[in-house]
């Protein structure tokens, strides 16, 4: 059970280290269960369950991660003409986008903002495409997926200390955290409507996931669990077996890096 759900992702791995192209296979698969499996892991600390369960999603995010990792590494090494570099704590970490002490000394004894809001006009615009939601998610270096996902896991922790003994509150986490999982292969969906191909996706990975869904959702009915778990699980059959269709219907179509191996120079 703790490893289970890391298997589909095996295939997908290889696949991926094999061919050398990340561009079938899509990031936001690994942000839905990064952010599901944390609510998970917060949710523990509000309502016990099964320790199995707990283990098996800190095992996820370390898969996810890893995940992430392969991908940003090919991608980078594709990179036929090096663009420019987009990270989530570009403008944040930079010296030069920090008020100067001028400016700071100002505010704290004068009151005087005006230095401050010189300075930010004078921010390179490039940084605000970074915030620009076409980028989210699509950095290209590895530790900005880390201090996202470390954001989000310190915010949602706080609200979970703050709110814990609220009952209403810990079971909502709880249900985020199930829904956002439900919606796992809605943007791998998405990723194959928008290329028209379904190359460089693992097909193993999603008839393991359909296997795995339909198992999980019939466990759920059996054993009268509430209504949102079956619920939620027949949602997941249902987007895995449109993603089935979509490797039918685009099985003549080529993928995006033979569309660029095919294009002449």
């Amino acid at each position: 059970m703790i490893f289970g759900g890391m298997v589909p992702y095996i295939p997908q791995y290889r696949e991926i280290k094999r061919t050398e192209d990340a561009e079938g296979f899509s990031l936001f698969v690994c942000l839905t269960l990064l952010v599901a499996n944390t609510l998970r892991i917060l949710f523990w600390f509000g309502k016990r369950y099964e320790i199995p369960l707990l283990i098996q999603s800190i095992v996820m995010n370390m898969t996810m991660l890893a995940m992430i990792h392969l991908c940003i590494l090919v991608r980078s090494k594709n990179q036929i003409i090096r663009g420019r570099e987009r990270r989530f704590t570009e403008y944040f970490m930079s010296k030069e986008n920090l008020p100067s002490d001028t400016a700071l000394f100002n505010i704290q004894h004068t009151g005087e903002i005006f230095s401050i809001l010189n300075e930010i006009s004078s921010y390179p615009e490039e940084f605000l495409e970074d915030f620009d939601r076409r980028y989210f998610w699509a950095w290209t270096d590895f530790m900005s997926y880390v201090d996202f996902m470390l954001l989000f896991t310190i915010i949602c922790s706080i609200l979970m200390y703050l709110f814990i003994d609220h009952i209403p509150f810990v079971e909502l986490v709880g249900f985020l955290a199930v829904f956002t999982e439900a919606l796992l292969g809605v943007p791998q969906m998405l990723c194959n409507y928008q290329n028209k191909s379904t190359e460089g996706m693992s097909l193993k990975m999603v008839v393991m996931w359909a296997m795995g869904d339909t198992f999980k959702t019939g466990y759920f009915l059996i054993r009268e669990a509430p209504a949102q778990f079956w619920l939620c699980g027949g949602l997941q059959v249902c987007i895995d077996a449109f993603i089935l269709c979509q490797v039918y219907w685009y099985r003549n179509n080529p993928g995006v890096r033979s569309k660029k191996q095919d294009t002449p120079d």
